[in-house]
């Protein structure tokens, strides 16, 4: 299992009622063979630019451990989910963390 960082933009409306998206979100992961470490709510902010007509969302960010294999899966599935206007995957370098931190 490699440990990955996922940002994820909701939509604006949703910050009344982010619950379900967060839970679907968890729910993509988990299905495939992920599991979330460690999540961080920013609230709504406002976008440099518009993205699909919204000039805020609602920022999300989630720390997992997900097998190599399942990121496809986990992408794929975030594209075409409706509460999901942008997201980014990337894995950290663990060892420049450690080392900042050092």
């Amino acid at each position: 299992m490699n440990q990955y960082e996922i940002a994820v933009l909701y939509h604006p409306d949703l910050e009344v009622d982010l619950s379900m998206a967060e839970d679907r979100v968890t729910k993509i992961v988990t299905d495939n063979g992920g599991e979330i470490t460690a999540t961080d709510n920013w609230g709504k902010r406002k976008l440099n630019y518009v993205i699909k007509g919204n000039e805020h969302a609602v920022y999300g960010f989630y720390t997992v451990n997900l097998p190599g294999e399942g990121v496809a899966k986990v992408e794929s599935t975030l594209n075409i989910t409706d509460e999901v206007i942008r997201f980014l995957i990337t894995r950290p370098d663990l060892k420049a963390i450690a080392k900042a931190e050092a």
